[in-house]
């Protein structure tokens, strides 16, 4: 080997790729946007790039908008060359260049518990689509981020917006070990005088206790809250109390048996899980119709299990 080679600082492509990003773009936030990566990777790219040449390529002032140094202006040519080289080699051209990306936003258990286990489904279905999920937290006072197709769960919508995936019941569940310490909840009277019961706003308890029967029943107002769906789930395989939980979230815990039903009784979810497509995209249309099959194939599933 050519004893020069070993005198050579080569940068990283991830560096020349973040540089070149924020200089055409200007911003550090769309350069990681276009780059699929956080805003803090595109800046440590960056200086370790500035660190290896030895000089600052771009101006750094609070207020005000990115801007190269006279360093940064002739390395930018340079590197724009070589990136434009390296593009051009048939070996770096990939088929899936042209797949089209499709954004979609779905509450953090939705997604978990639901979506994700049954997204190699519709990926063999359509291999020339690349999905994008981001988490929406449905019950802060925040907009859900910009996508081709969100789930709401309880959002506020608008006449006619939305599809509703399925229609949701709660009834009470717990984890063995924990019915095991109680004494027998043999009734919904006996539920409310022994058991702890997990709150969270997302699925109150009133309507199921006054179903029950009890119709002096108020609002559980002790023990932790917890707001999100999934947490009440997880503290509830934990021993901790009583979830009101709905089946068609809680079915991996209920299928091992780490969470049992109490009551055949259930009632219907104070809110339920919709679709809502932005723009009138073919590839937002076949997810919609795909994952609205899904549902439609778990709520059946439920209600067999359940007869």
């Amino acid at each position: 080997m050519n004893s020069a080679h070993h005198l050579l600082r080569l940068p990283s492509i991830d560096g020349l790729l973040a540089f070149e990003a924020v200089a055409r773009l200007g911003q550090l936030e769309r350069a990681a946007e276009e780059l699929h990566v956080s805003a803090s990777a595109v800046s440590k790219r960056i200086s370790a790039l500035e660190e290896l040449l030895g000089t600052p390529l771009i101006v750094r002032a609070p207020a005000r908008p990115l801007a190269l140094t006279v360093a940064g202006k002739e390395y930018l040519a340079q590197v724009r060359q070589a990136l434009a080289l390296l593009s051009a080699m048939p070996l770096h051209q990939r088929r899936n260049q042209a797949r089209q990306r499709l954004r979609i936003t779905t509450p953090p258990t939705f997604a978990r518990q639901i979506l994700v286990p049954a997204l190699p489904a519709f990926n063999a279905l359509h291999p020339e689509l690349e999905l994008e999920l981001v988490l929406s937290v449905p019950f802060l006072d925040e907009g859900a981020p910009s996508a081709d197709v969100e789930i709401r769960n309880g959002a506020e919508q608008g006449p006619g917006e939305g599809q509703v995936l399925m229609i949701d019941t709660v009834t009470p569940m717990a984890a063995p070990a924990l019915i095991e310490r109680l004494p027998p909840l043999n009734s919904p009277a006996a539920l409310l005088q022994h058991a702890p019961l997990l709150r969270t706003p997302l699925e109150p308890w009133l309507a199921w206790l006054q179903a029950a029967g009890l119709a002096d029943a108020t609002e559980p107002d002790e023990g932790n809250r917890y707001v999100d769906l999934g947490l009440v789930l997880e503290a509830a395989v934990c021993g901790q109390g009583v979830a009101l939980a709905r089946p068609s979230l809680a079915a991996p815990y209920l299928r091992s048996g780490a969470l049992r039903r109490l009551f055949p009784l259930a009632v219907r979810a104070a809110v339920q899980y919709t679709l809502v497509r932005h723009g009138d995209s073919a590839a937002a249309a076949q997810f919609a119709s795909w994952l609205s099959g899904h549902c439609r194939t778990l709520q059946d599933e439920e209600s067999s299990g359940a007869a």
